[in-house]
C-alpha cells in the first residue's frame, strides 16, 4: 500500500495552513513556494477541501484560505478521504473479488491492515502535527528561510504570509 502524491500534498498543505492559523487567511501562492507544490494542483486540492468543509476561502485582496474547523477536530483521515485518497491495501479495492471473483487467501489480512492505518490516521490531528513541528523547530527554522530570502529578493511580505 502506499500513499499517492495527491494524500501527501494534501496533509502537507493542511498543515502549512495549521501552522499560520491566526495571521488572516494563507495565499496558496504562499502554500506552493514554501511546500514546492504545483499551485493549479494545490487549486484542485484547496476545491476538494473546501467541499469537505475543512478549509473556507476568502476572495480579493488580502484573501487566501483558512481553516474551517479546531486543528484538534481535522484528522489525518479526513484530509486524506476529501481528496479522494484511498486507504486501501487490498488488491480489489475492498470487494472481495481478488482471486477469480472471489476473496484471495490474504484478503483478510489486507482488510485488516487497511483498517489499522484508518484508525491510525484518525487519531493523528492538525493540533498534533503543529505540535511536533513546533517541538521540533522545523516551522520555525522554515519560517526563518522564507524570511530571510525575502529580505535577499528585496519583496515585501505581509506580516500575515510569514506567520
Amino acid at each position: 500500500m502506499r500513499l499517492t502524491t495527491k494524500g501527501r500534498f494534501a496533509v502537507t498543505a493542511m498543515l502549512d495552513l495549521a501552522l499560520r492559523r491566526g495571521g488572516g487567511p494563507v495565499t496558496l501562492a504562499g502554500i506552493s513556494e514554501r511546500q514546492k507544490i504545483s499551485l493549479s494542483y494545490l487549486e484542485q486540492l484547496f476545491g476538494k477541501l473546501r467541499r469537505h468543509a475543512l478549509v473556507e476561502s476568502v476572495r480579493g485582496p488580502g484573501g487566501g484560505y483558512y481553516l474551517a474547523k479546531n486543528l484538534d477536530d481535522i484528522a489525518v483521515s479526513e484530509i486524506i478521504k476529501a481528496v479522494d485518497e484511498p486507504i486501501d491495501a487490498t488488491q480489489c479495492g475492498g470487494l472481495g473479488n481478488c482471486h477469480d471473483e472471489h476473496e484471495c487467501m490474504t484478503h483478510e489480512l489486507w482488510t485488516n491492515l487497511n483498517g489499522k492505518i484508518y484508525d491510525y490516521l484518525a487519531s493523528v490531528t492538525l493540533a498534533h502535527l503543529v505540535a511536533q513541528q513546533r517541538a521540533t523547530g522545523v516551522a520555525e527554522i522554515h519560517d526563518h528561510t522564507q524570511s530571510v530570502s525575502r529580505r535577499k529578493t528585496g519583496t515585501k511580505t505581509d506580516v500575515a504570509s510569514v506567520l
